[in-house]
C-alpha cells in the first residue's frame, strides 16, 4: 500500500489534469459550428442508428446485457504480472497504483489498435458500412471501461458501477462545461455513503449522455462516410476516441481509489 504522502502527490496529478480538461472550449465550440449545419444534411438512416445508442446504454446501466466482458482472462494477466492468486475482482483492489496503472495502459493500448482497424475497416464503405462501425465502437469503448474497473478493483456486475462507467463516457465526448459539471456529479459518487441514490437521481439525465455523445459522435463521424477516404478518417476518429475514453476512465478511477485509500488512513485530504 501507498504512503499517504504517495497517495496525496498522485491525487495531485490528477487533479491537475482536470483543471487541464478547460482549455480548449472556445476552439471547440467554433469547431462545432459548420457541424451543426452539416449534421441537418446526414441521412436519417445514420441519424436512427445513432439513436438506437439511446436504448443499448440505458439497458446496459440496467443489465449489463450483451456487453460485459469475461473477467477470466484479465484475471489470468493480473495474475502473471503480480504472481498472486487471482479469482474474483477484489482479490485487485488493494493491488498497488503502479500495477494497476501499468496494466490498465496495456489494455487500453490494445483497444486503441482493435478500434483502429475497426474504423479503418468500415470505412472502406462510407455511408453504408458507417452503420457497422456505430454500434462496433459503442461495444470497444464499454469493454475498455469495464476493463479499466476490474483492473482497479470495481465490478462491472455492480448497477453503481456501470452508472459510473457511463458518465467517463460521458465525461470523454463532453465539452467543459459538461465535463465540470460531471466532475461535479462524481465527487459526490466519490462520498460512498450516499453515492446509490445520488447518482441515480444525477441520471434522471442518462437520456443527456446519449444525445451529448450522439452529437460529438456525429461530427467526429462526418468524414467517414466518404467511400475509401473513409478508411483514414474512420482509424483516426476510432482512435482518438478510444484513446481519449482510456484517458478519462483511468484518471477517473484512480483518483476514486487513492481517494478510498487516504480515507482508510483516516487523515484529512
Amino acid at each position: 500500500m501507498e504512503s499517504k504522502e504517495e497517495l496525496l502527490k498522485e491525487l495531485s496529478i490528477i487533479e491537475k489534469w482536470e483543471k487541464d480538461q478547460s482549455g480548449l472550449w472556445f476552439w471547440e465550440r467554433i469547431g462545432r459550428l459548420p457541424f451543426k449545419l452539416l449534421d441537418k444534411i446526414t441521412p436519417q438512416f445514420i441519424h436512427n442508428k445513432i439513436g438506437l445508442l439511446l436504448e443499448e446504454i440505458g439497458a446496459y446501466i440496467q443489465t449489463g446485457g450483451k456487453y460485459l466482458i469475461n473477467e477470466k482472462s484479465l484475471f489470468n494477466m493480473v495474475q502473471k504480472e503480480t504472481n498472486q492468486p487471482i479469482e474474483k475482482v477484489s482479490d485487485i483492489k488493494d493491488l498497488p497504483l503502479k500495477t494497476m496503472d501499468k496494466i490498465s495502459h496495456e489494455l487500453s493500448g490494445r483497444r486503441k489498435n482493435f478500434a483502429t482497424l475497426q474504423g479503418a475497416s468500415t470505412g472502406i464503405g462510407g455511408i453504408f458500412t458507417l452503420a457497422i462501425d456505430i454500434p462496433a465502437i459503442l461495444a470497444i469503448s464499454l469493454k475498455t471501461l469495464q476493463e479499466i474497473a476490474i483492473l482497479h478493483g470495481y465490478d462491472p456486475n455492480d448497477k453503481n458501477e456501470r452508472i459510473f462507467m457511463i458518465k467517463c463516457l460521458q465525461f470523454s465526448s463532453a465539452d467543459v462545461v459538461g465535463k465540470r459539471a460531471i466532475l461535479n456529479e462524481l465527487a459526490n459518487f466519490y462520498q460512498r455513503d450516499n453515492k446509490s441514490d445520488e447518482m441515480m437521481s444525477q441520471l434522471q439525465g442518462w437520456r443527456e449522455v446519449v444525445y451529448t455523445y450522439r452529437d460529438n459522435f456525429g461530427w467526429k463521424k462526418l468524414f467517414q462516410m466518404v467511400p475509401v477516404a473513409g478508411m483514414i478518417f474512420g482509424a483516426f476518429t476510432n482512435r482518438s476516441m478510444i484513446s481519449d475514453l482510456s484517458e478519462a476512465g483511468m484518471m477517473l478511477y484512480r483518483k476514486r481509489k487513492i481517494l478510498e485509500r487516504l480515507e482508510k488512513t483516516q487523515v484529512p485530504y
